[in-house]
């Protein structure tokens, strides 16, 4: 059996993103936003939320548990600030949060306590997914 590490971040991020189109949509305004208020455009890819729904269930398996926090400082970048210099920024928290809360009404990730940490951990379903997108990127 495939271990979800032992291929390519970025094939399995692509398989896995295939396989999400057909658990749920992206909201209608996903096409006008940007991921952050460092970014200057909106994403150019049309499955972009797909995608960072893909990265987000990798990084809740890997990380998990895992808030809304701690994903907005993953996925942030530095600003553009013109003539000062950059300054990091985080991503934008509401897209994490509804591809979160998709992910969880799919049944791949669900809310837990451990001891002190608080977050989103990954369920046997999600974990299956991913496996099963693992062993497929590494035929």
């Amino acid at each position: 059996m495939v271990h979800i590490f032992e291929v390519s971040p970025q094939k399995l991020v692509k398989e896995t993103s295939e396989e999400l189109k057909g658990k749920f949509e992206a909201p209608n305004w996903s096409i006008f936003v940007k991921t952050g208020t460092n970014k200057e455009r909106p994403p150019q890819n049309q499955d972009w939320w797909h995608l960072r729904a893909a990265s987000v269930l990798r990084t809740v398996y890997k990380d998990g548990p895992v808030g809304v926090s701690k994903l907005r400082s993953k996925y942030g970048s530095g600003k553009n600030r013109g003539v000062k210099p950059s300054k990091f920024t985080r991503a934008s928290g509401n897209i994490i949060r509804k591809i979160l809360q998709q992910l969880e009404t799919s049944g791949l990730v669900q809310q837990q306590k451990i001891g002190v940490h608080k977050g989103r951990t990954i369920t046997a379903a999600g974990t299956s997914l991913l496996s099963k997108a693992a062993k497929r990127v590494e035929k």
